[in-house]
This record gives C-alpha cells, structure tokens and sequence, in this order.
C-alpha cells in the first residue's frame, strides 16, 4: 500500500517524533476494520531503511520503514489479513529499536463522527442520561475516541490532540462532564449499530462546535464549488479568554480529519448545518463535495481498502427557536439533500439521513439550537444505516414522501399521495402544509413571497391528504407551488402533520414548485 504523506509533521505534540512507534490514533483496546476489508497498522521509525515485523495471532508481516515528511527518522505501513473474528487480540511491531504493542484489540466496523457542536452535545446533556450513562457499561465491545479541537493551515501527517484515547465503553468513558465526552448522537448511533449488527463498533468523535461546512472539506472538494483555499492560509489567533473558531476552508480537514486516510473504516456519520444556514444554495453544492472528497481520499489514504463508495449519514437540521420565523434553516435542510427531499438520490448515493425537525427543545438549559433528544436522532440514523449502510432487505427506514400532486381547482383541494399508496400514514395534527397561490401563472413563489398561504389538511385516507386552499386563496387561482414543514421550528415534540404508520418517522420538509391548475 501506499501510505500518504503530507507536508510536515507536528508529532512532537503528541510525543512520536524520531521515535519507534504506532501513529497517534493507534493504542490498548481500539477496534480496527473487520473483514472483508483489510485494516492498516502504520508508524513511525528513527531508522529509514530498517525491517519492521508486525505480527498478529502468531503471524508475521513484514514492511520496511520509508522516508516521509516527518522531521526524524520515517514510516512503516503493513495491511493486515481480513479478520472477521473480534478478538481480542495483542498487536506487537518489532525492529532493531525494539517491540511496540497494542493490547485488546477488537476488529468491527469502524465509524468517524463529525460535524459542529450537536455532535459534540455530550451524553450527559441528552434526556434521562443518567440511565443511558449508567447503561453504557453493558457495552464493552463498542470502544471510543475523541479527537480534540486543534486546527491546522496544512495538512498534518498525524492528529494534534486527542483528550479521549481508545476507550471500553462504560459509564465513565461515556458519561464524561458536558461537553467533554462522549458525543451522544455518535454513541447512540453507534450503540444501534452494536445491537443490530452483533459485533465490535469503533467510534472515533471529531468535531467543532460553530464550525461550518468549508473548514472540514478537501481543497479539492472545495474546487468543485469554485470556493478559492488561499495560499497560504493565515489563520486569526486566538483571543484570550474567548471561544476561538477557525473559518478558514480545510483547516480543520487539515488536522482533524485528514490525518486519519491513512486508517480502514467503514463509514462516517455527520451532524452540521446551523452555521452555514444563511446560504443554502452554496450548501446544495459543498455538502455532496465534501463526502464525494472524503470517500476518495479515504479510499485512496487506505490503499482501496475504505469503500470508495463508504456509507455516509447525516443528521436534517432540529429545530431552534419557538416561533414562526422561516430563517435559513427549511432551505438548508432541502440543500442538505441535494433538493431531492429525501436520500439516498442520484446525486448522494449510498447517503443516508435522519430528519429531525420535529424534535425541539424549546427549554434546553443549552439553548434551543442544542435539543437534548439526541437518542432519537441516534435511533433514526441506525435505523436508515440497516438499509443504506448494511443493505439489510425490507428496512423501512424512511418517512412518507409524496410521489403525486394533484389540484382540483373546482373543489380548491390539492391531494397529495405518498409513496405511490404503499405508506400508511398518521396524521398528528392539520398544520404545516402550504401553497403558493396567484391569479398570475408567473408571479413569483420565492421563499418569503406573499403567495404563500396556508393549506391545512381537511381530510385523509390510508395514504393520502386532502389540503383546503380556497379559504385562504380565493377562488379562480393558479396553484403555482406546494410546501411542507417550512418554517425553523415547524411544530412541537413529535407534532407534525404527517409520519409512518410502519415506522414511526416523520415525513420531511417538502418543496414543490410548478403550475398545477
């Protein structure tokens, strides 16, 4: 395999540099890839040139340590056999410098976690946590790591900080204070994962709070969009006393995730939105980039061993305020979808999402950006990984989604069917829908135009609704759009209009724009 090597190396930081040892992100009870996949064990040498021999439940592989980018001495990479058997196992790497090992190593599927600060919302700020917290030593075969906030103008050849090393998850290593470790939406997922699966879950957490999308993103996913990366980037320095937050694009790729291509895993999981909602248009292209970059530069950091098609999940905006304002946070979720409505679509293959808007926490003792409904959100992204991520048959892992829009101008009704008839729904309560209504054909359905108007539902069947637009429209008009839970905040805890029957889940916020009558 072909190891990546960047432009300079800051291990000294973490205490690796000129020395024989694994990278940062190696140590006692990790879990690497399982198999099919091949899982990589890399590290540093003093001595270019010299034989380094792993060996794993008694059998010896060789590499020889090449020069690379690092101030002293060089690297070593072996791929590892394809393990389906969890372990444990003991790791040893060996050279004329002397033996390295790593203890209680399991093999599973490895999953990053990323985004900006409701990934980070810890477990201990989530709803009955002292239950989920005590509940977590029930799981010593899902291991944990949280990689600290440190970002970087290039990029880094290993991580800068990592404040939570491989961990058993137990409730210590899960109960963390606030806002320490663990990241609640990663470990309820991760722990869905480890119930429905049935072996070892690596969870690696990697995230900043505030941070938008440009900061985590490739140079060359950046490109796609026509975003510009400076050279060389200046970064502002931190202000004594005040929560420092880099803006500038790749920084944190730079030293939070890039340094991690180099390892197998199975797929990632993202958690971001808020701080890039005042331009969804620009989101709609970088967020498709950004997983498009990631997956190739895992693939190729791997030597083709992380999936070039890796599953990706991601969280549909929450909620914040308890109003009626409509902000940037309805288009943001469209964008988050490529303005499909719904994942995985043509342009975001092998994606999967969980809505939750109709999850506020309208009295978070963390602010309503920072709902404490996290275990729901973790639930609903293990539920749509069974399909998309695992291809486990028949997992219906999505909310009702309409296939057909009809208006009868007559009756001033639009009828709106989901999923071709095969979803039962519920209906929780009347609100939400809306529709763009004129006398001209060519008047404009822009997100805060007047034309829009309330539609409540007056009636439904198995699965279907009724929407009654002459009241609030009038009569001889043109129906020009249809929209749905468009609005920041568009309804109470588990209250919007439609949801499955079969599952549960929400239907998501919807868009539709065309002459209809």
């Amino acid at each position: 395999m072909v190891l990546i090597l960047t432009s300079r190396s800051v291990l000294a930081t973490l205490g690796k540099e000129g020395s024989f040892a694994f990278a940062s992100y190696y140590g006692d009870h990790m879990v690497l890839q399982r198999g099919p996949q091949r899982a990589i064990v890399w590290g540093y040498s003093p001595n270019i040139g010299e034989k380094v021999t792993v060996t794993l439940a008694g059998h010896p592989m060789s590499t020889t340590v090449i020069g690379g980018n690092v101030a002293k001495g060089g690297v070593w990479s072996v791929k590892l056999p394809a393990i389906t058997n969890p372990g444990p196992y003991l790791i040893t790497a060996s050279s004329t410098s002397g033996a390295i090992q790593l203890h209680d190593v399991l093999f599973g599927d490895v999953w990053i976690c990323s985004g900006q600060s409701n990934m980070h919302v810890t477990v201990s700020m989530t709803f009955n946590a002292s239950q989920e917290i005590a509940d977590a030593d029930h799981y010593p075969n899902i291991r944990v790591m949280t990689i600290g906030y440190q970002a970087s103008p290039i990029l880094e050849t290993d991580l800068l900080s990592i404040p939570q090393q491989w961990s058993v998850a137990n409730s210590a290593s899960i109960g963390g204070p606030d806002w320490t470790h663990f990241s609640a939406v990663c470990w309820f997922y991760g722990k869905y994962l480890y119930r429905h699966r049935g072996y070892p879950i690596g969870l690696i957490a990697s995230y900043w709070g505030g941070s938008a999308i440009q900061p985590w993103m490739t140079p060359d996913g950046l490109a796609t969009c026509n975003e510009k990366v400076p050279s060389p980037i200046v970064m502002a320095k931190p202000l004594p006393g005040k929560f420092y937050l880099p803006q500038e694009p790749t920084v944190m790729w730079n030293s939070m995730m890039g340094p991690l291509v180099n390892m197998t895993i199975y797929g990632a999981i993202w958690y971001q939105g808020e701080s890039n909602a005042w331009n969804p248009p620009q989101y709609k292209c970088l967020f498709p980039a950004m997983i498009t970059h990631w997956r190739k530069h895992f693939h190729d950091g791997s030597g083709g061993e992380t999936d070039a098609m890796f599953p990706f999940g991601f969280v549909q905006l929450a909620p914040n305020g308890n109003n009626t304002h409509i902000g940037g946070f309805p288009g943001l979720r469209w964008s988050q979808t490529a303005n499909f409505g719904y994942t995985p679509n043509s342009l975001m293959k092998k994606v999967f999402m969980a809505v939750a808007m109709d999850l506020p926490d309208f009295d978070s003792p963390n602010g309503p950006i920072h709902p404490r409904a996290k275990r729901d959100v973790g639930l609903r992204l293990g539920l749509a990984a069974e399909a998309v991520a695992y291809g486990v048959p028949n997992v219906r892992y999505q909310g009702p989604y309409p296939t057909t829009v009809s208006v009868n101008p007559t009756t001033g009704i639009v009828t709106i069917e989901f999923d071709s008839g095969r979803t039962p729904i519920e209906v929780r309560n009347n609100d939400g829908y809306e529709v763009c209504c004129s006398v001209d054909t060519h008047a404009s359905c822009g997100q805060n135009d007047a034309h829009w108007k309330a539609a409540p539902i007056a009636a439904h069947r198995t699965s279907a609704i009724d929407l009654a637009y002459g009241h609030n429209c009038g009569a001889n008009v043109h129906i020009l759009g249809v929209r749905y839970a468009w609005r920041e905040s568009p309804c109470s805890f588990k209250s919007c209009a439609v949801y499955s029957k079969v599952n549960g889940l929400p239907a998501p916020p919807y868009m539709s724009l065309g002459t209809y009558a």
